[in-house]
């Protein structure tokens, strides 16, 4: 396949923005039940036949690299880490170049679960960073949330991210009332201690219809004013495009300088 570049055109939205980042969701497929996401039994699957292959995939890619000057790449899922080519993909897309005559960025996002076992692999295919989810470090609550007992290897994941050099190292995490703002804290103590960037998320509707109740979700401000009581917090420069307003923390006593970000998807909506 031609990396050569060509032509370019642009994506641009009603406002005159210039889209350079590109999302692309890998499978609909999860091995997690979050509460916020599905229902405990899960939801009816894409049929193969309407999922793109790899080669397409990579097509599309190419074609929104070479020609539409995107230069950045996010996959997603449902979970990215079930896609068989995975690593396939994220070589091929390493090999383009962008408007600029330098590879894509790329990035994963993914609940972590596994990814400790292909770290290695993903980055020598060319991924430059990940956001790992992770919404409770309490065994109980995290279960309860994911529906899955799975945090140790998420917790295992993001120390062989760090370990392979990934850097900045994302942590996503969405705030429920009444089930994990105990966390809010303990979380950005935990990613302050160890250099990551931790962005909480107002909890969107999500999943089945009629499934999102707003009496649960905790938002932004309420988030900052849990943050404030413990942490000395200034603004960071406008965030520009990015979904997340990020708050620079000033280093005390039992903990390190560092940034966590809000992203106020229901109250205050980026799109």
């Amino acid at each position: 396949m031609s990396t050569a570049i060509l032509p370019q055109a642009s994506l641009l939205d009603a406002h005159g923005r210039v889209a350079r980042d590109l999302r692309v969701s890998l499978t609909d497929r999860c091995n997690l039940r979050c509460s916020y996401c599905m229902p405990a039994e899960g939801l009816a699957w894409l049929p193969a036949p309407q999922v793109l292959t790899d080669a397409e995939v990579i097509r599309l890619i190419t074609v929104a690299v070479a020609w539409l000057g995107v230069r950045k790449v996010r996959f997603t899922g449902g979970e990215p880490l079930l896609r068989p080519g995975l690593a396939g993909i994220i070589g091929a897309a390493k090999a383009l170049r962008t408007d600029q005559g330098t590879p894509p960025e790329l990035s994963l996002t993914t609940n972590g679960v596994g990814l400790d076992r292909r770290i290695d692999e993903l980055a020598d295919a060319g991924l430059d960073r990940v956001n790992i989810s992770l919404d409770s470090l309490d065994r109980e609550r995290y279960a309860s949330l994911a529906r899955r007992d799975r945090l140790s290897d998420v917790l295992r994941s993001l120390a062989a991210v760090e370990a392979a050099g990934l850097r900045p190292i994302k942590v996503n995490t969405v705030v429920m009332r009444g089930v994990n703002e105990a966390d809010v804290v303990a979380l950005a103590e935990f990613c302050l201690a160890r250099g990551y960037r931790l962005r909480f998320i107002e909890q969107m509707p999500l999943g089945p219809r009629h499934g999102w109740d707003r009496s649960r979700m905790v938002p932004a401000g309420e988030i900052l004013a849990m943050l404030e009581a413990r942490f000395r917090l200034t603004p960071a420069a406008q965030r520009g495009s990015a979904p997340a307003q990020e708050w620079l923390v000033s280093a005390a006593d039992g903990h390190p300088a560092g940034r966590i970000g809000v992203i106020a998807s229901v109250t205050a909506p980026f799109c």
